[in-house]
């Protein structure tokens, strides 16, 4: 595994666990931890782990874009810092491995947008999700984009326009979250469910894991036009003959790599 500044990759059995580690500045986004993130995402995605975890170490998960690295930015910079962020959160949607985030304290901003752009997400109790730029100066623009997608129109206006904090429990009404637990469960509850998300045939994981993202808020007609041909051509693949031939054989399936 390669050596970093701001963040610690940890490969355990079929699982690589990134962590963000800038405790001190509340894992804020600064433009190498981006970058950062982005090679540990990159190099996460062409290895054979099935699953990826997404943590945060010190007191808060992330509190979003490091306004200091930003404030120092002019139009041009700042527009190249938020590419950046943008190609992390579509290459955690693009990279065949699940992709579930371990949610403790704080997920603001940027670091909301994290959270809704992994697979799956399990929040501690003592979790809370906002896009503050609603109460400040500098509005909440594209941390909203994946989020949107979570949690619909009107939940969203409320997160976005108020910037105020909502709790674990209303995260989960809402669709940003798929779990919340106690917090000295965290852990065993984000193991259970990527135990449970990455069972079966890699192959098709992974491309069942692009068709949701190619399909998801496109007219039926169009997802349907997607989802259908890309079925028909994964029947073909030897983990969909595999666990066919198993069912009917009535047998556990051996799967392929």
């Amino acid at each position: 595994m390669t050596e970093y500044e701001h963040i610690l990759v940890k490969r355990d059995g079929d699982t690589v666990t990134i962590t963000m580690n800038r405790a001190a500045r509340r894992n804020s986004l600064s433009a190498d931890h981006l970058a950062e993130l982005l090679a540990a995402f990159h190099e996460a995605g062409t290895s054979d782990a099935t699953g990826v975890v997404l943590a945060g170490d010190g007191p808060v998960f992330s509190a979003g874009h490091d306004f200091a690295d930003v404030a120092a930015r002019d139009l041009t910079g700042v527009r190249e810092l938020l590419t950046l962020c943008t190609d992390l959160m579509k290459t955690m949607e693009s990279i065949p491995q699940v992709v579930i985030a371990r949610v403790h304290g704080l997920a603001t901003a940027a670091g909301c947008q994290l959270v809704a752009s992994c697979d799956l997400a399990v929040a501690a109790e003592s979790a809370g999700f906002a896009l503050p730029g609603g109460k400040g100066g500098w509005f909440c623009h594209t941390p909203a984009v994946p989020v949107a997608r979570s949690i619909g129109r009107k939940r969203l206006m409320e997160l976005a326009l108020t910037g105020d904090v909502v709790d674990a429990a209303t995260a989960l009404d809402w669709g940003l979250v798929n779990r919340v637990v106690p917090d000295e469960r965290l852990d065993d509850a984000v193991a259970e469910l990527l135990a449970r998300a990455t069972r079966g045939s890699r192959a098709s994981k992974s491309m069942g894991k692009v068709t949701l993202y190619a399909q998801l808020d496109r007219p039926e007609a169009d997802a349907y036009a997607i989802a259908l041909e890309v079925m028909a051509a994964a029947s073909q693949l030897p983990g969909a003959r595999e666990g066919m031939a198993a069912f009917l054989e009535k047998r556990k399936p051996s799967w392929p790599d």
